[in-house]
């Protein structure tokens, strides 16, 4: 018996063009957080051909709690995924490329290089478009953060995802501090990068310790 109630379920329902997105995306063997998170908002964004790409697998090594992605070791990375990500990109017709990724802290760079790499793929494939990263933390590498800031993506994001409390149960691998100093140092390293961040609500946070980030982030 499923633990979900009811009410909280949602039939996937793709149509004719969001099968066509997800045939495109099958066949190029490229991952959405779409999916892998099993969002119930796909069905809307496929049939739209919208898809927010998830790179470097669907395995992560870290296991938040609240997200549905898969944990446990990762295969190694696929060198030839940044291109099929451009490629996809073309074919949709995307104006705006949002890509995000495991994270993989098994990887000396922890992924910059690839992300790197994918940005590149995009702005080939499509010159006039613009692109988001939703990026990990890198374990606070500000070398590997200057990979992916170097290519100047349009919009760099970084999700907090909760209250620092809450970190310890929620997020146990990862530190409030270091994704806020990771925000700052972006907009230091690259005034013009438009930086973005995203905060969960409903974990268990009081209204009174919801932390204010600073308009300059």
């Amino acid at each position: 018996m499923s633990s979900l109630p009811s009410w909280i379920k949602k039939r996937i329902s793709l149509g004719e063009e969001g099968e066509e997105t997800q045939k495109l995306l099958r066949s190029l063997s490229l991952h959405t957080v779409c999916e892998s998170a099993h969002c119930p908002n796909r069905g809307e964004c496929f049939m739209k051909k919208v898809a927010t790409f998830l790179i470097m697998g669907n395995v992560c090594t870290r296991g938040c709690r609240f997200c549905a992605v898969e944990k446990g070791m990762p295969q190694p990375l696929d060198c030839e995924e940044p291109g099929r990500v451009g490629e996809a990109s073309r074919r949709l017709g995307l104006k705006h490329v949002v890509v995000t990724s495991v994270t993989r802290d098994d990887l000396p760079d922890g992924g910059a290089s690839h992300f790197a790499a994918t940005i590149r793929e995009i702005r080939q494939a499509l010159p006039f478009s613009t692109v988001e990263v939703l990026t990990p933390d890198f374990q606070g590498r500000e070398e590997d953060l200057q990979v992916v800031v170097k290519e100047n993506p349009e919009v760099f994001n970084h999700n907090v995802e909760t209250v620092p409390r809450l970190y310890p149960s929620v997020r146990p691998l990862a530190s409030y501090k270091r994704s806020l100093t990771l925000l700052e140092r972006v907009k230091e390293i690259s005034p013009s990068i438009i930086t973005k961040s995203g905060l969960m609500v409903g974990l268990g946070e009081r209204s009174w310790s919801l932390p204010t980030l600073s308009t300059e982030v």
